[in-house]
């Protein structure tokens, strides 16, 4: 038998080393919400390029949380594509675990966290899909790389073996680069319609600063402080 490749790590160790983690060490900035934007779209466009120039490390990775078909909660961090007044956009193949379960349950969740900066953003609103010429120009606009995983698609299927994966990924590599305008059938680009949008700015003395916005029924928004 081989010897196990990965180190024992005993749950004493293991939970030692999770106590000794500290959490905003650094000093975090201020966050006046009287001086907040009307909208939230501004305020989050400000938040993201601060933590980017704070060297906060891929600040465009969020969470993205979903139910299945019977309610189960799913989630998993993906790339932010971008972010306008129609919503925070992604892309990802329809046919993957997430693309069932947003044609099934189009009600889903976003979570950002800069920990450079103590901050969090929370979006939550209907997701809906976009056009194929959409999907093209998502693509067309990423590396080879991207475009040939796109091609070899299969997200989220069962893989026989690692064998498999590198044949695939090795014909579509090749695809890509002889098609760069291929077009990959099933990738979408999805937009999630912003119905809440929470602002968290941490404090080292736990007196975080939560603020929310939320949809009103006239298409504007409302402002509300939370308690952290």
């Amino acid at each position: 038998m081989s010897e196990h490749p990965y180190p024992s790590v005993s749950p004493g160790e293991f939970e030692e080393t999770l106590r000794a983690q500290r959490v905003w060490d650094t000093e975090l900035p201020a966050f006046d919400p009287d001086g907040a934007p009307e909208a939230p779209l501004p305020l989050f466009h400000a938040w993201f390029v601060a933590a980017a120039t704070a060297g906060q490390p891929e600040p465009h990775t969020m969470t993205l949380a979903t139910v299945d078909a019977t309610g189960r909660p799913d989630v998993r961090t993906l790339m932010l594509h971008g972010a306008d007044e129609r919503g925070w956009h992604f892309a990802s193949h329809a046919t993957s675990a997430k693309g069932h379960q947003l044609a099934t349950a189009p009600d889903a969740a976003l979570g950002f966290y800069w920990s450079v900066q103590g901050r969090q953003v929370r979006v939550r609103g209907r997701v809906s899909p976009g056009t194929w010429e959409e999907a093209d120009a998502d693509l067309r606009v990423r590396s080879t790389g991207a475009l040939a995983s796109a091609l070899a698609g299969r997200q989220s299927e069962p893989l026989p073996s690692a064998a498999e994966l590198d044949r695939a990924l090795d014909a579509a590599w090749a695809r890509a680069e002889a098609e760069p305008e291929a077009r990959a059938e099933s990738w979408t680009v999805y937009t999630l319609a912003p119905a809440e949008v929470e602002f968290f700015q941490g404090d080292a003395r736990r007196r975080h600063v939560r603020l929310r916005y939320r949809r009103a029924d006239d298409g504007g928004w409302t402002r509300e402080l939370l308690w952290p």
